[in-house]
């Protein structure tokens, strides 16, 4: 993995670190050497002294010959023991190195878009395992979700201010990561102030996002090129967004050109939030928000008789682990299933997911059978996937979690 290079400071002796933690002999190390970012609890000798380190320790890695590999971050109690975090073991993480890392991640999104409105750290894709953080002009969102981060998130957030100069940092330190770490789980506002739901400008729409009280961070920037591709089908059609969050792609539908667009969600928080981006984009007299559960919803539709020119869903992670694999599977061919019947003849249907467990081919799969058994032929038009602040580090298939299909039904 190319990392950015190192401060002055980051390449004098470590005198932060004086554990050591060995890989077993037959560990794979060649993958290590070759930038994957982490190594497993099996993988590492365990004795009285490595079991003693506190979650997020920083100590230096070496292989069975005690040759170093790199500087990581230790936790005992997950099950990915060790984070890579620089493959110089000498290396001292302090302001300025994560100054170095920010920078670097900075540069290419300033490159890529002309405003402030994205994910400006994407976790081991940028360099800092487990940590993501979005920004929201002069805002930002910091989810530490490793202990490592936990333990330095004051110099984290030093270094966020001072290369991106935002004026209001919040911790979010939610979600099912925060858990397996072993942390626990909080949102509190770290700098500066907020009055309530921040705007952002997107694709032509406006979403509101409420850093303190919505879902992750407060809106999905990950979905980005795909509400821009769902732009392009809507134009003069009716369209329906299950599993709508914030209004995420009926909102880009109507700036799109869309003649009216229903956001479904379970959440009346997210769809209040929906309806003032509509109201926000002059848009209100043709959005309309319906709170419910989406399944539950679409058989409902159903039952109306109701039919749309583009039905998009975006659900959550149905299998977040290898564990839920198969049940998540079944419950994606369960929406198309219950969404195809909606689309017009001719009209199109999009299916995502945010499941890393869940690959393209296997939730493919499951949406063909589930648009097969609702009596509906399809042809894929396009696929898509996370936008260019998601970038995704090639020996981690985790960090390419999204999908998006787009369907056109006959």
């Amino acid at each position: 993995m190319t990392q950015p290079p190192l401060s002055a400071s980051a390449t004098q002796t470590n005198s932060q670190t004086t554990a050591v933690v060995r890989m077993k002999p037959k560990a794979e190390v060649r993958a290590i050497r070759h930038g994957f970012p982490w190594v497993y609890s099996d993988e590492v000798v365990t004795d009285r002294r490595t079991k003693a380190l506190a979650a997020g320790t920083l100590a230096r890695l070496e292989d069975s010959e005690r040759r170093p590999l790199g500087l990581v971050a230790v936790n005992m109690d997950s099950k990915i023991t060790c984070r890579m975090l620089d493959r110089n073991p000498d290396a001292v993480v302090d302001v300025a190195w994560f100054e170095a890392r920010l920078s670097h991640a900075l540069k290419h999104r300033e490159l890529v878009f002309d405003a402030p409105y994205y994910r400006l750290v994407h976790a081991e894709s940028d360099g800092l395992p487990g940590v993501v953080i979005d920004r929201f002009g002069d805002a930002a969102v910091i989810q530490p979700n490793a202990a490592w981060a936990e333990v330095h998130l004051e110099m984290l957030t030093d270094a966020l201010v001072n290369v991106t100069g935002v004026k209001t940092v919040v911790k979010n330190a939610t979600g099912r990561s925060r858990v397996l770490e072993g942390l626990n789980e909080e949102t509190v506002l770290l700098r500066g102030a907020l009055d309530g739901p921040i705007p952002v400008p997107m694709n032509g729409a406006i979403y509101m996002a409420d850093l303190l009280g919505g879902q992750k961070t407060g809106l999905f920037f990950d979905q980005r090129p795909n509400h821009a591709f769902a732009q392009k089908l809507c134009k003069d059609a009716t369209v329906l967004d299950v599993f709508s969050h914030v209004g995420g792609f009926s909102l880009a539908a109507l700036a799109g050109g869309a003649m009216s667009a229903l956001a479904v969600d379970s959440s009346a928080p997210a769809l209040e939030l929906a309806q003032s981006g509509a109201d926000a984009m002059g848009k209100a007299s043709v959005f309309d928000t319906r709170k419910g559960d989406a399944f539950a919803v679409l058989e409902d539709l159903a039952k109306e008789g109701a039919k749309f020119d583009v039905v998009i869903c975006d659900p959550p992670a149905f299998a977040p682990s290898k564990k839920a694999l198969e049940a998540g599977l079944r419950a994606y061919e369960r929406v198309a299933r219950l969404a195809a019947p909606l689309v017009k003849e001719g009209g199109y249907l999009a299916l995502c997911s945010c499941s890393h467990a869940a690959d393209l081919t296997r939730f493919r799969n499951s949406s063909a059978r589930g648009i097969g058994r609702a009596g509906r032929r399809g042809v894929q038009v396009h696929s898509g996937a996370a936008g260019a602040d998601h970038p995704l580090l090639p020996q981690l298939a985790q960090s390419g979690y999204l999908k998006a299909l787009f369907f056109r039904l006959d």
